[in-house]
């Protein structure tokens, strides 16, 4: 993945090859075996909103992980004009490599307009500076954990605020499951309302999954799990500043199937709930 915030935006300038259809390239060092989905859905939403009217803004998008991607070559994505309505724009793009789709987002845009208001309240939690580096988590695991973490995961700085794996009570709100991080980029981003929604949509699929596994006692990363991104959606409720610390409040309703439901809030630091994220993915258990 991107080892700097640099490089991440350097993703997110698709090349343009027809109407309707883009290329994006792939990060030059990255160890990973597989694309990161989140890149893929990054790059996706900039695909979809160059086809889209500048007084139109991304509030929603639904996405389908169909193949894992081969980061050794381009991703092409190809964006079907569904709708153009007077107050919103449905746009569907499939994402291809070697001849096949991978990835499948329809995403809907929206002139702004006044209407009711009404929000959850923030959680009470540590303020960044109080919670723990991710970085600093990892490298408890060994040097070489660290090394990667580093070259993969430094366009954005992520904290780890807790969870309740431990506990056997509920928390306030009555969610059985909670994970909470903060995070933000690592650097001053463009005002760009299109960057920054991509960069959200980039980080919100790195640790959502892993709240389904809180109340088993495993981490995402145990080889005693097989992890993977099945669908991905989210809502964006008010506009995003994601080089602004932003609280993600995990929990996870269900498990079954070896599959893991996930759902969180998203808060900016003043509170405002920015986005509602979902997904569901494989948690497979692996024999040893």
């Amino acid at each position: 993945m991107p080892a700097s915030l640099t490089e991440l935006l350097d993703l997110l300038e698709l090349e343009q090859l027809e109407v309707g259809l883009f290329r994006g390239r792939q990060p030059q060092n990255s160890m990973l075996k597989r694309v990161f989905g989140g890149q893929v859905a990054a790059q996706a939403v900039v695909a979809a909103q160059n086809t889209v009217p500048d007084d139109r803004h991304l509030h929603s998008l639904h996405i389908y992980f169909i193949l894992g991607g081969d980061p050794s070559i381009p991703i092409v994505y190809d964006v079907e004009n569904v709708r153009d309505g007077r107050s919103f724009t449905t746009r569907r793009v499939a994402a291809r490599q070697h001849g096949m789709i991978i990835f499948y987002m329809t995403a809907s845009f929206q002139v702004e307009e006044p209407g009711f208001e009404h929000q959850d309240p923030m959680p009470e939690v540590p303020s960044p500076d109080d919670a723990i580096p991710l970085g600093e988590i990892v490298k408890a695991r060994g040097a070489e954990y660290a090394e990667q973490w580093s070259r993969e995961w430094s366009s954005f700085d992520l904290r780890y605020v807790g969870d309740n794996r431990d506990e056997a009570a509920r928390d306030a709100s009555g969610r059985l499951v909670v994970q909470r991080l903060w995070f933000k980029a690592s650097g001053e981003l463009p005002a760009s309302r299109l960057i920054h929604n991509a960069a959200f949509t980039y980080i919100s699929d790195l640790s959502l999954l892993g709240a389904s596994l809180v109340p088993h006692g495993v981490y995402i990363g145990s080889p005693s799990v097989q992890p993977a991104s099945l669908d991905h959606v989210i809502w964006f409720h008010r506009p995003v500043a994601v080089d602004g610390w932003m609280l993600y409040d995990q929990s996870s309703p269900s498990a079954s199937g070896a599959r893991g439901l996930s759902t969180a809030r998203v808060f900016d630091e003043r509170g405002a709930l920015v986005a509602t994220v979902a997904q569901e993915g494989l948690i497979r258990r692996v024999s040893s």
